[in-house]
């Protein structure tokens, strides 16, 4: 369904609803981070944000839903979309380090040295054996999710930001949601589903001045 809003009718809205986020979850490995609506950053522009590490010394995660045009295969000795049966969509996953290769994945033990994140996704793993792992046909699409770069904070950052009301934390819904590279409403679906007002931000236009 589409909604379309005059400029008038979400000035409207600006002057009835709050429009800061507030948080019920503190944030934690595994836990989800939804930039609030109006975030104009490139990287983090309306983004979800899954948080791999938060701890005492900082935290780390990926943006789910930003992509970049590149191929596995660009990358020096990662195989083709034909020798791996599927054509991986590469996800921009933050500012830092984004020249590197990063990953997350659902194949638990089958990939030693592997990170758990929730209890079903991982993070990261032996290298050399993934590479082998997608040759010999070993990988479904659904199971494996790359990224250039990383989302990071530095010790007491993200706390910093979360006081002023810069995301928003939620539970992972599903896992089969965070690892599909073709849903392009994952962050209005988690915004809506914080129900309330938060249901009305995943409505609300990017831009209202072009509205």
């Amino acid at each position: 369904m589409l909604y379309f809003f005059s400029f008038d009718f979400v000035l409207s809205l600006y002057r009835m609803i709050d429009l800061n986020v507030y948080n019920k979850l503190d944030p934690q490995k595994g836990r989800l981070l939804i930039t609030e609506p109006f975030e104009e950053s490139s990287y983090f522009n309306r983004s979800v944000v899954l948080l791999c590490e938060h701890n005492q010394d900082g935290s780390f995660g990926f943006v789910l839903n930003n992509y970049v045009d590149v191929r596995l295969s660009d990358f020096q000795g990662l195989p083709t979309a034909d020798d791996v049966g599927f054509e991986a969509r590469i996800g921009l996953g933050g500012p830092v380090s984004s020249k590197n290769l990063y990953y997350i994945h659902t194949l638990g033990d089958k990939l030693p040295n592997s990170v758990q994140v929730t209890k079903e996704i991982y993070a990261g793993g032996d290298f050399e054996l993934l590479k082998n792992m997608l040759i010999s046909g070993a990988i479904q699409q659904n199971e494996i999710r790359f990224f250039l770069g990383y989302s990071g904070w530095v010790e007491k950052q993200l706390d910093g930001e979360l006081k002023h009301n810069a995301w928003l934390v939620a539970d992972v819904h599903n896992t089969a949601e965070i690892m599909n590279t073709k849903n392009e409403t994952l962050w209005s679906d988690y915004m809506s589903r914080q129900g309330g007002k938060y249901k009305a931000f995943a409505h609300f236009p990017k831009n209202p001045t072009l509205n």
